[in-house]
Formats: structure tokens, sequence, C-alpha cells
């Protein structure tokens, strides 16, 4: 692949992260879930998290969290796959 294409996948990857950041965020906040931007993080996130959380809730740990923990197994995963299109990019 050229590196114009990793580069795309990176910057989409790195757009993934800032979305479920501002999802998390914004979760604490009493912000309307009607709001036309909120829907769309949710649009967004919600296709990345919603297996994660699914995983997570069939797991011996996860099955009556009080936390959601599939942004952060998202940032790692997503993470992961950075650094591994980063090192495949050089070669």
């Amino acid at each position: 692949m050229s590196g114009t294409i990793y580069r795309a996948i990176d910057y989409l990857l790195i757009f993934i992260q800032y979305a479920i950041f501002a999802r998390v965020i914004i979760s604490w906040i009493p912000i309307p879930r009607d709001n036309r931007f909120i829907r769309l993080l949710y649009q967004i996130t919600e296709p990345v998290l919603a297996p994660l959380r699914e995983i997570i809730g069939r797991s011996a740990i996860g099955g009556n969290m009080m936390f959601d923990f599939s942004p952060v197994l998202a940032f790692l995963i997503i993470g992961l796959i950075r650094n591994i299109i980063f090192r495949t990019s050089f070669f």
C-alpha cells in the first residue's frame, strides 16, 4: 500500500479516537441525547463501542459492572492497530 493510504487510515483512526473521547466527556455532562451533534457522535462511535461492550458483558468480569470500559478497550485496540500500521508502512 502506498503511504497515502496508510496516512488516511491513521487519520480515520485518530478521528475515531477523538470521537470516542468526546463521547466519554459528553456522557458526564447533562446534555439531551436528542441534540444533533450528540446523535452524530453516537452514530460514529456506536459501531466501535457496541461490539466491545457486548464482549465485555459476556466475559466473567463484565457481568454486573457499573462502569463502561468499552471506550478504554477501544482506545487500546485502536492504538494497537495504529502501531501495527505505523510499523508496516515503513517496510
